[in-house]
């Protein structure tokens, strides 16, 4: 470690051996497939080392890596940076004390960046003390000047961020808390994932317990993070209910807001409550009305209805919408037979089959456990055919 200026930078050697070291855990994790993602870390107030193009992560050599100024300037390196730099450099402009940033596609985490869907449950008080929410920045085409202006509101008051329908990006002190908080993104999501969308059941942390462990993160010195919803009376508390008349604060919480979305998407116009950046994919109205689905501006949804889909000019497709690419889950009882080798039934949905207009059905409590033994079963066949 060096100290100029009154910071505390790696030396190049050091740099360069972390940047080894993070691409291989990357890789051996499958955060990366192929040449995928990025790694930078500052080695001076104005210099940094990154990882070149067209090279997969686990197999990079130092002689790889290339040195730049944070103007994009290539100072030492044989080989090309990687067009994605331009998220590095902005992140690093945004906030300078900053002195790493890790970009990878997770997964788990890559799914909701599709999906639109941030990660803000306030159901794992590890993800609130350490990673905080991570929201989404909106769509930008990769290698060009979109992205970076797309995370540069996020910076400052989060610890990373997912870009709609490409990955995530987190930034840290350290080269290796800034890849700490990108494992911990693939977690969280994770987490959400099976949580929500297998088991169908989150339990929310009340808003007290929300703001105890906000006070403790922020006697840990984490500053960023966001707020997350949490439970009041028995309702979750996602959004305000209005920007100006809540002060830009959570109706319960009674915590800044940090780029969370306010309102509903037509009385927000779509933006963020503090940094004014565009929502992409981010759910209107009522997370709780909307059931945590994203809402897509201009679109019919394919999914759960929006709490107020024409505030936010959406409509839904019909009551049994159904995903294309998708095969639908037989329920126990359905008649239909599988259909190729898929695990759902081509015909067997009676809701799908009876077409637009006609009443839809679900499982009620009492199917849960049948539905899921159904699914398992189904699975296990798949498995040993």
């Amino acid at each position: 470690m060096m100290t100029i200026q009154g910071m505390k930078y790696k030396s190049d050697f050091e740099a360069k051996k972390a940047i080894l070291d993070i691409g291989r855990r990357m890789y051996a994790k499958g955060f990366v497939a192929s040449n995928d993602g990025n790694i930078s870390c500052r080695v001076g107030p104005n210099t940094i080392w990154t990882t070149p193009t067209g090279v997969s992560k686990g197999f990079m050599t130092q002689d790889m890596l290339v040195k730049m100024d944070l103007d994009g300037k290539v100072l030492m390196g044989r080989l090309k940076p990687s067009s994605e730099i331009k998220m590095h450099l902005r992140v690093y402009q945004e906030n300078p004390r900053l002195q790493a940033v890790t970009h990878a596609h997770p997964p788990m985490a890559t799914c909701f960046a599709i999906a639109g869907q941030p990660l803000d449950a306030a159901i794992l008080t590890e993800a609130i003390l350490s990673l905080g929410t991570i929201p989404v920045a909106r769509y930008a085409t990769p290698g060009t000047q979109e992205v970076p202006d797309s995370i540069a509101p996020f910076v400052n008051h989060y610890n990373g961020v997912l870009l709609a329908n490409h990955g995530a990006l987190t930034w840290g002190d350290d080269i290796y808390q800034a890849f700490y908080r990108l494992e911990s993104v693939e977690y969280y999501a994770t987490i959400l994932m099976y949580t929500g969308n297998i088991i169908g059941q989150q339990n929310h942390l009340s808003c007290e317990q929300v703001d105890r462990l906000l006070e403790i993160r922020k006697n840990m010195g984490i500053t960023g993070g966001g707020v997350p919803p949490c439970m009041n009376g028995g309702q979750l508390t996602k959004v305000c209910e209005s920007c100006a008349a809540a002060g830009e604060k959570p109706a319960a919480a009674g915590a800044e807001l940090a780029g969370v979305s306010c309102g509903n998407c037509a009385a927000a116009g779509g933006k963020t409550a503090v940094t004014g950046a565009e929502l992409a994919g981010v759910p209107c109205g009522s997370y709780a009305a909307v059931g945590g689905k994203p809402a897509v501006t201009g679109a019919e949804r394919t999914a759960s209805p929006c709490g107020s889909c024409a505030a936010a000019g959406e409509t839904q497709t019909g009551p049994q919408a159904t995903l294309k690419g998708v095969t639908p889950l037989v329920r126990p009882g359905d008649s239909g037979k599988m259909s190729g080798g898929g695990l759902g039934a081509g015909a067997g949905l009676a809701n799908a089959a009876a077409g637009p207009g006609s009443p839809s059905t679900g499982p009620g409590p009492e199917d849960k456990e049948a539905l899921i033994a159904e699914i398992v079963r189904r699975v296990v066949g798949q498995l040993k055919a």
